[in-house]
């Protein structure tokens, strides 16, 4: 009998220091991923015709047993333009990885709120709808770029607040939050920038922002800042953001990373980094992020 239980720890320690490792996967080619994913496209999440996403379904992601994560990302845009075709190198390096990855899209030009609570939407509705995908929804990765990145924020770390207008389904965890160059704070000082961009299209895209005429008041815009909500409880978070940012300026991040929790957040500052991170710049960090994700 003590032999066996010695035999039984021994196989279990030796599955453990096997378990798959993201950061030890090798990307796949293009021709690989293309061959290992089945593509679901356009599926609509809700009756707005911009409320609709794409769902990357890989044969390799059961095999992943703890690392079989959802990923779903956002595109940037200021609320107000693009779509989820415009930032795919976001996505691609999940793919090359083998995971599962949601890339959707929201409603745009009609403010913060709408397109906050669109990511409650799509993931209520994969919920409903998951014996077509058989995604883990246990374990999802929310994220996205700029716009993207405070939905994804805001939602991962609002999750357990009752404040928080929109509420997530019974079963739908979010294991960690991927932000790269989201507002986190001072949402009314973002929108002034915009505002009085000296640019149009920018200055329309602020005004956007919030349905009220002129600046929209702080109790109001502070619903949808991610610091609202932060708390020990939250999702581990990864935070990238550029020292050079001239629409998410760096001092709008100093309140939030200084609640970064030790051995649990990551912050990937760039001191020379603007809003959209380089081709180089994007490389290093998906090799920091997939350690963070091998570390959840």
């Amino acid at each position: 009998m003590k032999y066996k239980l010695i035999l039984l720890l021994t196989c279990m320690l030796i599955l453990s220091s096997c378990a798959k490792k993201l950061v030890s996967v090798p990307l796949k080619t293009s021709q690989q991923v293309d061959a290992t994913y089945k593509v679901l496209k356009d599926i609509p999440y809700g009756p707005d015709k911009e409320q609709n996403m794409d769902i990357y379904l890989s044969e390799d992601a059961n095999s992943y047993g703890d690392k079989n994560y959802t990923i779903v990302f956002l595109h940037g845009g200021a609320y107000y333009l693009s779509d989820k075709t415009q930032e795919e190198k976001y996505i691609r390096p999940y793919l090359q990885k083998g995971l599962n990855v949601v890339n959707m899209n929201y409603r745009l030009k009609r403010g913060i709120a709408p397109a906050t609570s669109d990511l409650t939407n799509a993931l209520n509705f994969l919920k409903e709808n998951n014996s077509n995908y058989d995604l883990d929804l246990g374990d999802l990765i929310v994220t996205g770029f700029s716009a993207g990145a405070q939905i994804a924020t805001n939602t991962g770390l609002a999750r357990n607040n009752a404040s928080f207008p929109d509420t997530l389904k019974e079963g739908i965890t979010i294991k960690g939050i991927i932000n790269f160059s989201g507002p986190v704070d001072d949402l009314d000082v973002i929108e002034r920038i915009f505002v009085d961009f000296d640019h149009e299209l920018f200055s329309q895209a602020g005004k956007a922002l919030f349905p009220s005429e002129g600046y929209e008041k702080k109790e109001v815009v502070s619903v949808y800042e991610p610091i609202t909500y932060f708390d020990v409880n939250d999702p581990p978070v990864f935070l990238w953001h550029g020292g050079k940012d001239n629409q998410v300026p760096p001092e709008t991040f100093r309140d939030f990373t200084s609640k970064l929790r030790r051995n649990r957040d990551v912050l990937s500052f760039i001191p020379e980094g603007k809003h959209s991170p380089t081709e180089e710049e994007l490389s290093a960090a998906y090799i920091k992020i997939f350690q963070f994700l091998d570390d959840l």
